[in-house]
């Protein structure tokens, strides 16, 4: 799925929280890996029992060598930049989320059909194609972008660079301008690229969404288990705060749901 409107280029203006947002309306409620499911073969069976996917917590990266992280905490603060609505991609979580999702499942594309043959020039609707797992594609499309900064801006690291050249950096890639046989500057953009806004509005029990940050921008109520006091008030804001999968921050602090 293409994410992005149509015609949209990061030269054209800063990329915006609220362009982002618009490109992003299809993706609410998708993240990059799912919760693990369990099955259940005949009875006896326990009712009204869930399997929740374990808490991300805070801690060093699972993935992500230093240098890679740095990188990529930097370009997420660009395509989500701090402002007046809310945190940047940085705060909100975004790089942690793409690092937790690269050392589990998704990252080992797990589930996922991995055989050729893999069109060269895939189309958008055919979506990731490429014999590498994400994780494969992270690391060898990391390494090529940091040998690009550096033999195009003075020998510097990404995370050196200013925010102008930065967009600067992240427009090219987008454009397809520096794609070469040795380095896929649009394939490593665009996996950055959706992973970040997958981190923006996922659940924040997977390590992004920072303290349902993304959800409140936008409104979303989350994962409340029942709004049959708000259907019976039709036309009415919603104004309750969101609820994540693992509650919410207030009722942490108070020790309870009370």
């Amino acid at each position: 799925m293409n994410v992005r409107s149509e015609g949209f280029q990061m030269s054209d203006a800063r990329l915006s929280r609220r362009t982002l947002l618009t490109a992003t309306t299809a993706l609410m409620g998708l993240v990059a890996a799912a919760a693990s499911a369990r099955t259940i073969q005949g009875l006896p069976w326990t009712g009204n029992e869930v399997y929740p996917p374990p808490e991300v917590r805070p801690g060093p990266w699972l993935f992500f060598t230093p240098d890679e992280a740095s990188a990529i905490e930097a370009i997420v603060d660009r395509l989500i930049p701090q402002d007046e609505l809310g945190p940047g991609g940085k705060e909100a979580g975004c790089a942690v989320f793409i690092d937790r999702q690269l050392a589990g499942p998704y990252g080992r594309a797990e589930g996922v059909y991995m055989q050729g043959p893999f069109p060269e020039r895939p189309l958008p609707t055919q979506g990731f194609q490429s014999p590498l797992t994400p994780a494969q594609a992270y690391r060898k499309g990391l390494a090529g972008l940091a040998a690009h900064v550096s033999r195009n801006f003075g020998g510097r690291g990404i995370p050196q660079l200013s925010g102008e050249e930065l967009d600067r950096l992240l427009t090219s890639l987008e454009k397809r301008e520096v794609n070469t046989p040795e380095f896929n500057g649009s394939e490593i953009f665009d996996l950055i690229f959706n992973n970040t806004m997958e981190g923006f509005f996922a659940d924040p029990i997977y390590g992004g969404n920072r303290d349902m940050a993304g959800w409140k921008l936008i409104g979303f109520p989350g994962t409340r288990y029942d709004f049959r006091d708000v259907l019976e008030r039709p036309n009415t804001r919603y104004t309750l705060p969101p609820v994540s999968l693992i509650g919410r921050p207030d009722w942490n602090r108070a020790g309870g749901r009370g």
